[in-house]
């Protein structure tokens, strides 16, 4: 018997590595087994996917998105706002695909279909930033710079590859700016090269070491990057270290809120998931238990696990 009555299965067909035809017939077959009506939908670009999203949504069990963070990202912005939701379960089928493996997704297609149809539904956070919402990361500074300094045509050709060249040039040309932040009341001012809010634990696939982080425990994560060197990188790689203490930490500075308000002397674009939206200030909120995905390994959405290798997933 299906597991599911209705279902929408829905692609970028102007997206991904250019092995579209191999990636469907590696999913959609072992979905349609366990949903009765499944109805797949080619879209044209991401105003579009985001449309369909929109109309579709309230009206099927669950949705199968083959796609990355940026596609996720749109379908998460459309639907954050409607009253009834389907389950959603992701499918690794952009570059970095960073929130699938927060859920516990293995990354080969085929291998991802079979795990998310039989994983357990799972309710998840999201961030809302001023008028837009997030699932997975919020960033202003050193990571933004990194967004904008990706070479399409890198990005085409080495895929994630091109997220660490951005990335290390970026670094070595970080400028620090001041902000101020008010997390639950507590209010902080200081100068940053990059500012974090996180609600899942993946960026470019790589796992960022916060200890007991998880997208259901209702709180975001702050990370406050002071400078981009050789001090800091040690402090990340310490974090979820049993003798590690944040607050000797001189580089970093980590925090935890449900309310976040940060603004910057001179105002700073915003990075939500790998799409530039928006400039500070900004006001975050959490919102707990807003969605509910196909986690296929639910032990390493409720971080039992501990810190891992997300290459490994």
């Amino acid at each position: 018997m299906p597991r599911y009555e209705r279902g929408l299965f829905i692609y970028n067909g102007n997206a991904g590595n250019g092995e579209l035809e191999q990636n469907l017939s590696e999913t959609i077959p072992v979905i349609a087994q366990q949903v009765k009506e499944l109805q797949v939908i080619q879209t044209e670009d991401l105003d579009e996917f985001k449309e369909t999203c929109c109309r579709y949504g309230a009206y099927v069990d669950v949705l199968f998105i083959l796609g990355g963070d940026g596609t996720l990202h749109e379908c998460v912005n459309c639907m954050a706002e409607q009253n009834s939701k389907p389950v959603i379960s992701i499918l690794p089928g952009g570059t970095c695909n960073d929130f699938s493996r927060v859920l516990g997704t293995p990354q080969p297609l085929r291998q991802a279909a079979e795990a998310a149809i039989k994983g357990e539904e799972v309710s998840v956070d999201i961030g809302k930033s001023n008028d837009d919402y997030f699932i997975n990361f919020w960033g202003i500074g050193l990571i933004t710079e990194t967004s904008t300094n990706i070479d399409e045509g890198q990005k085409d050709r080495f895929g994630v590859l091109s997220y660490f060249i951005s990335a290390f040039k970026t670094m070595n040309q970080a400028d620090s700016f001041h902000f101020t932040a008010e997390i639950d009341g507590e209010k902080l001012r200081d100068e940053a090269v990059m500012v974090l809010v996180m609600n899942g634990r993946f960026v470019g696939t790589r796992e960022v070491p916060i200890p007991d982080t998880r997208p259901d425990d209702g709180m975001l994560d702050v990370l406050i990057i002071k400078n981009s060197n050789l001090t800091l990188f040690r402090e990340l790689l310490s974090m979820n270290k049993p003798w590690s203490d944040p607050e000797n930490f001189q580089e970093l500075t980590y925090l935890q809120g449900k309310d976040i308000k940060i603004n910057v002397e001179n105002s700073q674009k915003i990075d939500m998931d790998g799409e530039i939206k928006g400039e500070t200030p900004t006001h975050i909120r959490v919102l707990s238990n807003h969605f509910t995905f196909l986690a296929p390994d639910p032990a390493v959405v409720k971080n039992i696990q501990g810190f891992t290798n997300g290459n490994d997933r």
